[in-house]
Formats: structure tokens, C-alpha cells, sequence
């Protein structure tokens, strides 16, 4: 974790985000992958579309022996007619995170997590996210403070509420 190094989203990453926009859809063992192409539907491009807009936070984790990115967490507030799919009020954004598979399960994604709350005390009351029900990452949401707030049969929804600053 020493050689990790923790930044803030910069529009010029909107390549990267993209990529761990598509490397957050969870796919359960033994389904096919997605394809690239479902990261250009509406529905799931908003996510990181024209990112640095007033509102979004997001962090970059990135591996300084070999200077490259590796992961990444990042909110946007998605209301009205561009809510997405993990939409539970105007007021709380919604939560992408993704790590290489390589650097799964080392504390990344708990470091992005705790730097986001962080960033976004003071901007935002709570922040929403969707899991699958057989993603392991689960538990890290709820190690870091995350509820379950509604489910169906493949996902839960999660609120992490955020401290008022």
C-alpha cells in the first residue's frame, strides 16, 4: 500500500473513469462479459460524460512504482430526466469504484472510499450505490458505513449517510 498514491478526478481523466466505469459492472462468474459498447447507452455513459462538472467528486488511486492509475471512485448527481439507475433522491449523488483485479483486495478501495466521505461531507448528506447480491464487494460497503435501502432479485441499492460538516 506504501507505493499507492491517492488524487483528486481530473477532467483529463475522464478516459480513465470510463474504463473503470466499465470495469465496475459486475459480472458473475460463468456470464459472459459485457462489451465495450454498452459504455456508450445514455444510461450508463452519464456516469462519466463531460466529467468535472459542478458536483462531481472523484479520486484516483495510482501505483507509483509503475506510474499508472489502477483505480478509482467518483460521485455524480444524476436528477430529473438523467437520473440513473441508483437514483434515490435529487439530493444524493451516485457512487462508481473500481479497482484492476490485480490490486483487489489490498485496502484500495477502502483508502478511495475514506477520501471521498471525506471530499464530500461537506457538499452532499449521503451517497447511493448499487452492488450485485453475489459481488464480494459488499462487504466493503458495509465495513465503510454503507445500508441497504431496497433490493431485487440481482442488486441492492446502498446509502452510505455522510456526517453533517
Amino acid at each position: 500500500m506504501s507505493r499507492i498514491t491517492i488524487r483528486y478526478a481530473l477532467p483529463s481523466d475522464q478516459a480513465f473513469l470510463k474504463e473503470m466505469l466499465f470495469a465496475s459492472l459486475y459480472v458473475p462468474e460463468g456470464h459472459e462479459p459485457f462489451s465495450k459498447a454498452i459504455l456508450e447507452h445514455p444510461d450508463i455513459a452519464k456516469y462519466v460524460t463531460e466529467w468535472g462538472k459542478p458536483g462531481d467528486i472523484g479520486f484516483i488511486a495510482t501505483d507509483s512504482e509503475f506510474d499508472v492509475a489502477v483505480g478509482a471512485v467518483w460521485l455524480r448527481l444524476l436528477t430529473g430526466e438523467h437520473k440513473g439507475y441508483v437514483h434515490v433522491s435529487d439530493d444524493i449523488p451516485e457512487v462508481g469504484i473500481a479497482l484492476l483485479p490485480v490490486y483487489r483486495g489490498q485496502g484500495i478501495g477502502t483508502l478511495l472510499l475514506e477520501h471521498l466521505f471525506e471530499a464530500a461531507t461537506p457538499s452532499y448528506t449521503a451517497m447511493s450505490l448499487s452492488v450485485s447480491k453475489s459481488n464480494p464487494a459488499i462487504k466493503l460497503y458495509e465495513r465503510s458505513g454503507f445500508s441497504a435501502v431496497s433490493e431485487d432479485p440481482n442488486s441492492i441499492i446502498m446509502v452510505k449517510r455522510l456526517p453533517h460538516s
